[in-house]
């Protein structure tokens, strides 16, 4: 097979690279070549989807499968796609549980309302960014266009740094403010299984719209949390506080406290998609303890997550501190 990634050296790009070099396919690699890397026998074109004829270097190519990661202006979404129309067999496009239009019920599945997107617009947030690309490559490729919604994604190259903040702060010991309660149901991926997934579905010509992510209640924010402390052999103690002293202080779920969005959260269902379709295509998750064990090897090969050009600073993910002293002084202890 012959598959052409737009980017190719972040996270998700990264991880579907890989998987088609261990499958020993051909794989071309396009991108700006400012930051990353790609494993060796990978052909690399270089240009600008932005810029005035910056596809050019695709002109003549021909390939089975493009994967394209782009999250930016869906005009060069668009632009891409019609480029490579006549050149390439299918096309999938790696979107995100974002583009649903608020408010979203947890459990939805893929005919819930998406955000307005313009396949022609040149800004707007996230969610309209990735709802106008997903209509960029429908209108292109029609029924040889895959949308994969992708949910939280983790795993080794993480470059937002949920669970690297989670394995570092947990590596440090002490007393740890865990989020309760431990129950809590979180559904996520990991990224070489979406790639593996994708891969499989373009070989396959399979056309559509997945959520493509775990089933809901695949781990628990408990599971998560012990396997951080075991794969660490941190000293670390984890203080179960319940959801509601934490949030009366003003914590942000899922920023400040990585991955967590309690029950009753305005957008509590990115971690509860109905995900049925993805796993009757196919889709299948490894155990949780496999992706933090895995992270936490390659986090400590790379000694710092990556930063990423257009994605917040990684540094800016977790709790501070000061704050999560001053909060597990403060809270009563959930049921954990």
């Amino acid at each position: 097979m012959r598959l052409l990634v737009l980017g190719g050296t972040g996270f998700v790009g990264g991880a579907t690279v890989a998987e088609a070099v261990r499958r020993g396919w051909s794989v071309t690699v396009f991108n700006r070549g400012l930051h990353g890397s790609v494993p060796p026998g990978v052909h690399l074109l270089r240009g600008d989807r932005t810029a005035p004829d910056g596809l050019a270097a695709l002109a003549g190519g021909e390939w089975d499968v493009v994967v394209d990661t782009w999250d930016g202006a869906p005009r060069a979404a668009r632009d891409a796609a019609r480029a490579l129309v006549d050149a390439v067999g299918h096309f999938v496009y790696v979107s995100s549980g974002s583009v649903y239009a608020d408010p979203v019920a947890p459990g939805s599945d893929e005919t819930a309302p998406v955000a307005d997107g313009d396949p022609d617009a040149v800004d707007g947030d996230y969610q309209q960014l990735k709802a106008g690309a997903e209509r960029a490559v429908r209108e292109v490729f029609e029924n040889r266009a895959l949308i994969a919604r992708a949910g939280l994604i983790l795993g080794p190259g993480e470059d937002i740094g949920r669970l690297p903040w989670w394995l570092n702060r947990i590596a440090r010991g002490g007393d740890v403010l865990a989020p309760g309660p431990a129950e809590l149901p979180i559904q996520c991926i990991d990224v070489r299984d979406l790639a593996s997934w994708m891969l499989d579905q373009g070989e396959r010509g399979q056309g559509g719209t997945f959520n493509a992510v775990s089933r809901p209640g695949h781990s628990t924010m408990g599971e998560l949390l012990d396997e951080c402390v075991a794969v660490t052999g941190s000293d670390a103690r984890l203080r179960w506080i319940d959801p509601e002293s934490i949030l009366a202080a003003g914590v942000e779920p899922w920023n400040e406290l990585p991955i967590w969005l309690p029950l009753g959260h305005p957008y509590r269902w990115l971690l509860e998609r109905d995900t049925s379709r993805a796993h009757a295509a196919g889709l299948t998750c490894r155990p949780v303890a496999e992706t933090v064990a895995d992270t936490w090897r390659w986090l400590r090969e790379v000694g710092t997550v990556p930063p990423r050009a257009g994605r917040p600073d990684p540094g800016s993910v977790g709790l501070d501190p000061a704050r999560e002293a001053a909060l597990l002084a403060a809270a009563e202890p959930a049921a954990g």
